[in-house]
C-alpha cells in the first residue's frame, strides 16, 4: 500500500484506517508502519488530523497487534514449529538456543525491537512460542509501543510544522529512522568494548 492510497484512506475512513494498518503491519502483513507513523505526525502539523486521536489510533493498532500475535505464538506456534520446523533447518538443537538466548534478551527485544523491521513482527510471536509469561509481555509491548509510537509521530508533528513535505518521500522516514537506531547501537556497542578494555 502506497501513501496516496493510506491518504485517500484515511480522508474517508478516518482513524479506524492508522489502526487497521499497524495492526496488521505488527501481526506481519507487509504495511509501512514507520513511514505512516511519521506521515500521520505530519498531517497532525498540517491541521489535517488530530495529534491526540492519530496517537491513540497508532498505539491502540500497535499494541493490539503485539497481542494478537502473542496469542498466536502461544496457542498456534510451537507445534507448527514441531511439526514443520525440520524442513526449513529448524531442528530441536537451534530451537533451544534460540529460546535461551530469547530468554536472556526478552526485555531488551520487546523494548526495542519495534526500531528494527522484521524483529517487531517476528518478537510477539517467539514471546508467545516460549512462554513468556503475559503480563511481562504485556507491559513490555505497552512500553514498547509509547517508546516507538510517540518519538516517531512526534518526529512527524514538527517536522510538517515546519517544513512543507510531499508526501511521497515520506517513506524515506522509516529508512532514516532504522540507520538513527543502528548508529546508536553500534556507538553503544563501541563504548561497552572500551570499557571493557
Amino acid at each position: 500500500m502506497n501513501i496516496e492510497s493510506i491518504l485517500h484512506y484515511i480522508n474517508l475512513y478516518g482513524y479506524a484506517v492508522i489502526f487497521i494498518c499497524l495492526f496488521f503491519g505488527i501481526v506481519g502483513i507487509p504495511a509501512p508502519e514507520e513511514s505512516l507513523l511519521f506521515l500521520i505526525g505530519v498531517l497532525c502539523g498540517k491541521h489535517k488530523l488530530s495529534f491526540e486521536f492519530g496517537l491513540a489510533a497508532s498505539i491502540l493498532g500497535v499494541f493490539t497487534g503485539m497481542l494478537s500475535a502473542y496469542a498466536c505464538g502461544k496457542y498456534l506456534g510451537y507445534p507448527f514449529i514441531k511439526k514443520f520446523g525440520k524442513y526449513v533447518g529448524i531442528t530441536d538443537e537451534r530451537w533451544q538456543k534460540a529460546v535461551r538466548f530469547y530468554s536472556k534478551n526478552v526485555q531488551k527485544t520487546i523494548l526495542f525491537g519495534f526500531y528494527l523491521p522484521g524483529l517487531r513482527q517476528i518478537s510477539p510471536y517467539f514471546a508467545g512460542i516460549t512462554g513468556i509469561p503475559f503480563r511481562k509481555f504485556g507491559l513490555l509491548s505497552l512500553l514498547g509501543t509509547l517508546a516507538w509510537t510517540i518519538p516517531v509521530m512526534s518526529a512527524g508533528l514538527f517536522t510538517g510544522k515546519v517544513f512543507s513535505i510531499n508526501p511521497a518521500y515520506i517513506p524515506c522516514a522509516g529508512a532514516i529512522s532504522f540507520l538513527v537506531f543502528l548508529s546508536f547501537i553500534w556507538f553503544r556497542n563501541k563504548r561497552r568494548a572500551r570499557l571493557t578494555e
